[in-house]
Formats: structure tokens, sequence, C-alpha cells
């Protein structure tokens, strides 16, 4: 898992809980990189799991819930330091279509060995969205809390659904419909 994911984490994880937190969620894993992090490093992701398990812990908010607010504060970094991507498109479904065949090819092109989740479109209109995640990380809220922002970044709203295909959540259906 890249480093930036680990930076921004811990960052947020500072501006919501306070620098103790960061510690003490740091302190209680069992960190390989003994939680010294750069955004360009490449990481375990069992690392990521056990700051999310601390954190969730030490807060009572679930693991999913956490990756939501994660994603809302990733994609504010995604919209600082890439705005030329996002405005390629003028459309959420539009945007949401092109992870895999656009956007995951940049990310690569500055992250060549990053790790992504794969997103299979299973059905597109121009107000709604069919797609499949797969990822062993099974971080499927992270790509859900995505989701929000990007109906967000272009000022409009969207129903999304969420269907677990495989119970360990490896595999989902995420079902996109625009609000008109």
């Amino acid at each position: 898992m890249k480093g930036i994911i680990f930076t921004e984490f811990l960052d947020l994880v500072e501006k919501k809980f306070g620098l103790e937190m960061v510690d003490d969620i740091l302190n209680k894993s069992n960190l390989e990189s003994n939680g010294i992090y750069t955004s360009i490093g490449t990481y375990k992701f069992s690392e990521m799991l056990q700051l999310l398990q601390h954190l969730s812990a030490n807060t009572q908010i679930s693991i999913d819930d956490l990756l939501l607010v994660y994603a809302e504060h990733f994609f504010s970094v995604l919209e600082d330091s890439y705005p030329g991507l996002l405005a390629t498109y003028s459309d959420p479904i539009e945007m949401l279509s092109s992870i895999e065949d656009h956007i995951h090819v940049e990310v690569r092109k500055i992250y060549p060995d990053a790790e992504l989740p794969t997103f299979e479109i299973v059905e597109k209109t121009p107000n709604s969205l069919i797609m499949i995640y797969k990822s062993s990380r099974a971080m499927h809220h992270f790509g859900l809390g995505l989701m929000n922002k990007t109906f967000e970044h272009f000022n409009s709203t969207a129903k999304i659904e969420l269907e677990k295909i495989k119970e360990d959540g490896t595999e989902v259906r995420f079902i996109v419909n625009k609000n008109k």
C-alpha cells in the first residue's frame, strides 16, 4: 500500500482526534515500519489494518465509518494535488465509470507499483451506474466515500447502494443512481 495512504490517514487522525491519538494507535500497533511513513514509500496493508482497528477501538467508530470519513479527507487531497485530473470530467457518472481505464492509469504513472482495486462496469446510463469492486483489502467503504465526494464535487447527489457479493467484502456491487 502506498505511503500517501498512511501519511494522509495519520494527518486526518491528528486533525480529528489529536496528536495523542496518533501516538496511541502507532504505539499499540506492531508496525514493521515503526510508524515512519513517506508518501512515496510502500508499506504492508496489515499496518493500515492495525491502525484502523486501534482507532476504531479508541473512538468506538466502526472501521467502515472511519473509512468513509477518511475517503472524504482523501478526496480533498486529490482535488488539491491533481486538479487537472478532475477537470477532465463534467459529470460524476462519467468520472466514476472511468476509474479503471483512466484514473487508475494515471495513478500508476505516479505510483507504478500501486496495488489498486479493480472496478468492472456492469451497466451504465447517463444517470446510473452498476460496477463491481474487487480488492483483497475489502476497503469498499473507502470507495463509497470517494464516490460520495465525487457527486459533491460536481454539485450533484446520488443514491449509492453497496451489496456485498462476497461476505468478506472483497467483492462488492455498487449501484449508483444519480438524483435528478
